[in-house]
């Protein structure tokens, strides 16, 4: 029996978030749960919203109005924010997806967690960083691929271009907790398992891969030069270089145990 779907509500700033990448934000919303409730919110008498009204029914979301009561005053996010906690303490929901470049919602998000809900961030590089890291997993928008209506559709080459090994490596935060999660699930021998170095950075933090230019962890991971991979058939291992002129040569790849009997160690 399939495993049943998680819900989530689809949460958009609409005046914090561009219209064009509307598919390819539903196309990564779709990889988690099925998004049973969506709602865009904004002022939608602003001509500033008219690239949303042209996706709204297409993509069956419920617009929010929210008339600007005084200037300089936020009233969509102001419904944003108490539409999540109803929403919330409905308790028909696992997780929630918001879409907006903007900072103001990162004690929403503290809050939704405490709960125990997933929350998903989808964002502009401009995003700023307390609200990046506050989300379960945060993916800039420029990392889903070209905006719909380009020629190159939306699953080739990643928008953001890959960092280089020289920058990867001088990020301090993702060689910590690359380093970090490796650690944490490495066998006696000192591999570790992908899949799981991947599910640990997830509980340590925001991470997504194609925010560094790479689709996969484990291409992010071979370009900073600073780990080993051995592939075994669909299975790949991960280990930390030897650091030292001296180091030992690195060990042939794990070899999975029998029923009952222990792994034997790389020599």
């Amino acid at each position: 029996m399939a495993a049943e779907e998680k819900r989530i509500a689809l949460l958009i700033d609409a005046d914090n978030a561009p219209a064009a990448k509307i598919e390819a934000i539903l196309a990564e919303v779709a990889r988690y749960g099925v998004a049973n409730v969506r709602r865009a919110y904004g002022n939608w008498k602003s001509q500033s919203l008219k690239g949303w009204e042209a996706v709204l029914h297409e993509y069956a979301i419920r617009p929010m109005q929210q008339f600007a009561y005084s200037k300089g005053k936020n009233a969509s996010d102001m419904a944003l924010v108490i539409d999540a906690m109803d929403l919330l303490y409905a308790r028909n929901l696992d997780g929630f997806a918001i879409v907006s470049s903007d900072a103001d919602f990162t004690p929403l998000v503290m809050r939704l967690l405490t709960e125990g809900a997933k929350v998903y961030g989808f964002g502009e590089q401009k995003t700023p960083e307390p609200f990046v890291n506050a989300c379960s997993k945060f993916t800039y928008l420029e990392a889903l691929g070209q905006p719909a209506g380009t020629d190159a559709p939306a699953d080739e080459a990643p928008a953001t271009p890959p960092r280089s090994a020289g920058d990867l490596r001088g990020d301090t935060r993702l060689v910590r907790m690359l380093r970090r999660a490796v650690d944490a699930v490495a066998g006696d021998d000192g591999w570790s398992h992908l899949g799981a170095v991947g599910h640990q950075i997830g509980n340590q933090a925001s991470f997504d891969s194609r925010n560094y230019g790479y689709r996969k962890l484990s291409d992010l991971i071979e370009a900073s030069g600073l780990f080993e991979l051995r592939r075994d058939n669909q299975i790949v291992w991960v280990r930390d270089k030897p650091k030292g002129k001296g180091a030992a040569k690195p060990a042939p790849a794990p070899v999975a145990a029998a029923p009952g009997k222990p792994r034997l160690k790389a020599k």
